[in-house]
C-alpha cells in the first residue's frame, strides 16, 4: 500500500510532468504548427478585481482589465473619438486571431521548476525590467520563429503568478544562450501596479498583452470577463492610465490616446450572433476594448489556437465601429 504522503508526492510529480509535456507541446513553433489547448494557469488570477463597479469610470490601474464597465458614464468626446478612428482606416471589426498558426498570440506556461533565461535588451533597455525572466528557450514566438513582425513572447509563470512579456524577441544559442529583445516586462499578476509614466512595455501603450487576449476556453464557456486589446491606425500623442506610454502621430485631441476604453453600445443587437462569437460580443458590451497599439483599425486580439472556428468568428466582422462608444476614465488624458 502506498502511504498518503507518498501518493501525494507521486501526484505532484505527475502534475509536474504533465505541465512539462504541455509546455513542450507549446514549444512547437513553426508557421504551420497548430497551438492549443494550452496549460492551465493554476491559481493565478490575471490582475486583481477592481473596487469600482460597472457604473463607475474605467479605473486607472491594471485592475481595469477586469472591470465591467457596462454602466460607466460615456466620455463627452466619445462621438469625436469614434469619428476620428473611422476616418483613418477600416470601419468594421476584425478578429486578428484564429486557427491558423500565423494568427493571434501564442503563449507558454511554466511551473516552479522553470529555469531562468538571460535577456539582453536591444532597444528599450532603460524602460525594461531587469530580473529573473523564466522564459524557456523554445517559448513560442508570435508569428513563428522566422517571423519578421513584432515577435512577442508571452510566458505565464503559474507557480509565482508572474507574466513575462518580450517584444522583438530572438533566442540566441551562441556563444552563450540568451534572448535578445527590444523590450521586456515582468508583471506581478497579484498587483494592479502601473508601469512608470513614460515607460513602454512589450506593447506600445505600456500595457500588458496577455490580459487583453481572448482565449478559446473562456469563449467556449461563454464567460469572457475582461477587456480586450485592440489597435487603431492613428493615435494621439498621449495616454490614459492604465496605459503609460504613447506612440502617436498627431496632437489632435479627437484622436484616441493609448489606454482609451470603448464598449459596444448596449442597444446594439447581437441576438443573431451565435457560438463563441456571441460570447465575444457580450464581452464587448460588458468589458469593451482598450487601445493598446498602433495597427490596423478595429483589429482585436486573441490567442493562436487551432480550435478557433474561423467561420464563426467571421460574424464579428459585421459589427461596425460606429456601434461603439468611449467610456470615461477615472484618469485624465496625459499628453506627451
Amino acid at each position: 500500500m502506498i502511504s498518503r504522503r507518498r501518493a501525494a508526492s507521486i501526484a505532484t510529480l505527475l502534475a509536474g510532468v504533465a505541465l512539462t509535456i504541455a509546455g513542450i507541446a507549446q514549444a512547437v513553433d513553426s508557421p504551420a504548427a497548430p497551438l492549443g489547448p494550452y496549460p492551465g494557469l493554476g491559481g493565478c488570477s490575471i490582475f486583481p478585481q477592481p473596487a469600482a463597479g460597472a457604473d463607475a469610470p474605467s479605473v486607472a490601474n491594471e485592475s481595469a482589465w477586469n472591470q465591467n464597465i457596462s454602466g460607466a458614464p460615456v466620455d463627452p468626446n466619445s462621438a469625436a473619438y469614434i469619428a476620428y478612428i473611422n476616418s483613418h482606416g477600416g470601419q468594421m471589426l476584425h478578429p486578428d486571431f484564429g486557427s491558423p498558426r500565423a494568427y493571434g498570440f501564442p503563449y507558454a506556461v511554466v511551473g516552479k521548476h522553470a529555469k531562468r533565461s538571460r535577456v539582453h535588451f536591444t532597444a528599450y533597455g532603460d524602460e525594461s525590467d531587469h530580473g529573473r525572466y523564466l522564459v524557456p528557450p523554445h517559448a513560442p514566438v508570435e508569428g513563428g520563429q522566422k517571423s519578421e513582425g513584432d515577435r512577442h513572447v508571452l510566458v505565464v509563470d503559474r507557480a509565482r503568478c508572474r507574466l513575462y512579456e518580450l517584444y522583438s524577441a530572438f533566442f540566441v544559442r551562441q556563444p552563450r544562450k540568451h534572448w535578445n529583445a527590444g523590450s521586456g516586462v515582468i508583471w506581478n499578476l497579484r498587483s494592479g501596479k502601473l508601469r512608470p509614466d513614460g515607460f513602454t512595455s512589450a506593447d506600445a501603450a505600456g500595457l500588458p498583452i496577455f490580459p487583453g487576449l481572448i482565449r478559446y476556453d473562456e469563449a467556449k464557456r461563454g464567460a469572457i470577463k475582461h477587456a480586450i486589446r485592440f489597435t487603431v491606425d492613428s493615435t494621439q500623442n498621449a495616454w490614459i492610465h492604465p496605459a503609460s506610454h504613447c506612440a502617436g502621430d498627431t496632437g489632435d485631441p479627437d484622436a484616441p490616446p493609448m489606454g482609451l476604453r470603448l464598449r459596444l453600445k448596449a442597444g446594439y443587437d447581437i441576438s443573431g450572433i451565435v457560438g463563441v462569437a456571441h460570447a465575444i460580443a457580450v464581452a464587448l458590451k460588458n468589458y469593451g476594448f482598450i487601445v493598446a497599439d498602433n495597427g490596423s483599425n478595429w483589429f482585436f486580439g486573441g490567442t493562436s489556437d487551432h480550435r478557433w472556428p474561423d467561420e464563426n468568428l467571421d460574424q464579428l466582422k459585421a459589427i461596425p465601429g460606429s456601434a461603439f462608444e468611449v467610456v470615461r476614465s477615472a484618469a485624465p488624458v496625459h499628453g506627451c
